[in-house]
């Protein structure tokens, strides 16, 4: 494989693994009652903000899927910034997805990549689709990566890696029930008013969670050891994010309509914007036959011997 194609393939799998797991820092789903600080009341029956996010957390994890419109921006200054769109349905409880994603952040793969990138999660395996001109230098022109992330992990000889990669499974995609529960343990959730999202009515809330109350938050984080959840805290301090906006707006049936989660770096804000429809919806995601893809982890030893005894091939 060319040195572009195989720069282009290390892209394109970047890009997809930050659009499936971007905002997945999502609590372990146990929502909590009430909280003591808040004070905020809704419009909706006079209840207070917790109590409406409550009960929107409730019906949300209970629908178990939904239609998602995303947007993600990053400064273009940064590190991989851009702008990101993936829209599709998905599911929760368990976990499924079916998403396509355009953007500028996929220019980062070069000419080789594609402009349209669709991806598939079902059973706990990830599928790329890597597109037409990828797939020339593909194995025999397969053009879907696999990716069983619980079986890389376990290659990887890592029991702790395994554990965590296992265990987070479920938080790798944007599951909105997982973003109220993380919104309800904001000290400061407040009730901002009522607002008109595409032409639905709906109340607006929004929470503040420092770094160190997100991480606390996150079941998936729990695996970590002491000195590697300081050492992670730490490397998140230094980009110079503080904490995570999150804002929620909440229809009158209860479920959001739409989240937005963002991030202040030094460079600029780091923007999520979500919105959400068709609650419920039967999903039916089709894997790609197995002739038809090619698995992540074999690809990757065939590079590096290919790359080992081919030197700068191009």
């Amino acid at each position: 494989m060319r040195a572009g194609r195989r720069n282009a393939v290390g892209a394109l799998v970047v890009v997809a693994l930050l659009g499936g797991a971007v905002g997945c820092s999502g609590s372990d789903g146990a929502a909590k009652e009430t909280r003591k600080n808040t004070k905020a009341e809704s419009a909706q029956s006079g209840q207070s903000a917790a109590n409406v996010i409550t009960a929107a957390y409730k019906k949300t994890a209970a629908a178990k899927s939904a239609r998602v419109e995303m947007s993600m921006s990053m400064p273009e200054s940064a590190d991989g910034g851009g702008a990101i769109k993936v829209t599709g349905m998905q599911g929760w409880d368990p976990t499924v997805m079916d998403f396509t994603m355009d953007g500028s952040m996929l220019a980062k793969a070069g000419s080789d990549g594609p402009s349209k990138v669709r991806m598939i999660w079902r059973d706990n395996i990830m599928y790329m689709d890597m597109g037409a001109e990828a797939a020339k230098e593909l194995p025999d022109g397969k053009r879907w990566m696999k990716m069983d992330l619980g079986a890389m992990a376990e290659q990887s000889g890592d029991a702790q890696a395994m554990k965590a990669m296992t265990s987070g499974l479920d938080d790798m995609n944007q599951n909105p029930a997982q973003q109220l529960a993380l919104l309800l343990e904001s000290p400061n959730l407040k009730h901002l008013g009522a607002a008109t999202v595409d032409g639905v009515k709906t109340e607006h809330y929004k929470g503040h969670l420092t770094v160190d109350e997100m991480m606390k938050s996150n079941s998936a984080l729990d695996v970590l050891e002491p000195k590697d959840r300081k050492q992670l805290l730490d490397n998140i301090e230094k980009t110079g994010i503080k904490g995570y906006d999150t804002e929620v707006w909440v229809n009158q049936d209860n479920f959001p309509a739409r989240m937005d989660v963002t991030m202040k770096t030094p460079k600029g804000d780091m923007k999520v914007m979500s919105k959400y429809s068709d609650y419920g919806a039967a999903i039916q995601v089709k894997t790609p036959p197995a002739g038809e893809t090619v698995d992540f982890m074999d690809l990757m030893k065939e590079l590096g011997q290919n790359a080992g005894g081919a030197g700068a091939s191009s």
